[in-house]
């Protein structure tokens, strides 16, 4: 076997390999996001397709509200340095499947240009996969110019199959400047019987961000 064959048959491999490599690349979106929708996974972005079954009090077809049901969902905000965030409300009752909408404000307080982003928690955090958002502002980072205020829509639904044992459901964010890596979101604290219903506030540690998909 000469060289000339053995180089042919290397392109060809090449060849095959590259299509491969683009076709992979090519369906890699629409089998991840089926991968998602069999497993449950990504919970925190689901798609507009999907949001739009939710808008009839619907997720799928053996999904509805339940009214028998009612959860308590607190909202904790916390930040760090001088903004302004907070929910409109501390708290609201909802029935599961119910298609819910709540406000929170913010205000750039800095007299410089800033970026931002939130991250979000859960308590407890078997609640998580359950907690759907259609709509929410830490899908984002944001550019704020000084003084300048925000009001931003969280549109959420809690699962039907949410365990019956959850009565209550914190959702606790952190808003944090955008300048390296992301840190971990914190321990979301349930704002109950105990202490007054409300904001918390409470610093992280700033730290650089390379930009975070949630």
């Amino acid at each position: 076997m000469n060289i000339w064959k053995l180089n042919s048959r290397l392109k060809g491999k090449l060849l095959f390999v590259a299509v491969c490599m683009f076709g992979f690349g090519y369906a890699f979106v629409p089998l991840y996001q089926a991968f998602c929708a069999a497993t449950g996974l990504n919970v925190l972005s689901i798609g507009e397709g999907q949001s739009n079954k939710w808008t009839n009090g619907t997720y799928d077809k053996n999904t509805q509200v339940d009214t028998s049901r009612t959860i308590m969902v607190e909202f904790d905000a916390n930040v760090r340095g001088p903004w302004f965030f907070k929910p409109e409300k501390s708290s609201i009752t909802v029935h599961p499947g119910e298609l819910t909408t709540v406000m929170y404000e913010f205000q750039n307080k800095q007299n410089r240009r800033i970026a931002a982003q939130a991250i979000p928690s859960y308590a407890p955090e078997q609640a998580g996969p359950n907690f759907h958002k259609l709509e929410c502002f830490c899908f984002t980072q944001y550019t704020l110019e000084p003084g300048e205020k925000k009001l931003w829509p969280v549109v959420f639904v809690v699962d039907p199959k949410l365990s019956p044992d959850v009565k209550t459901i914190t959702l606790s964010y952190t808003f944090f400047e955008v300048g390296g890596k992301v840190p971990p979101a914190p321990e979301a604290r349930v704002v109950g019987s105990q202490t007054k219903p409300g904001i918390a506030l409470s610093g992280i540690p700033q730290l650089p961000v390379l930009g975070v998909k949630l």
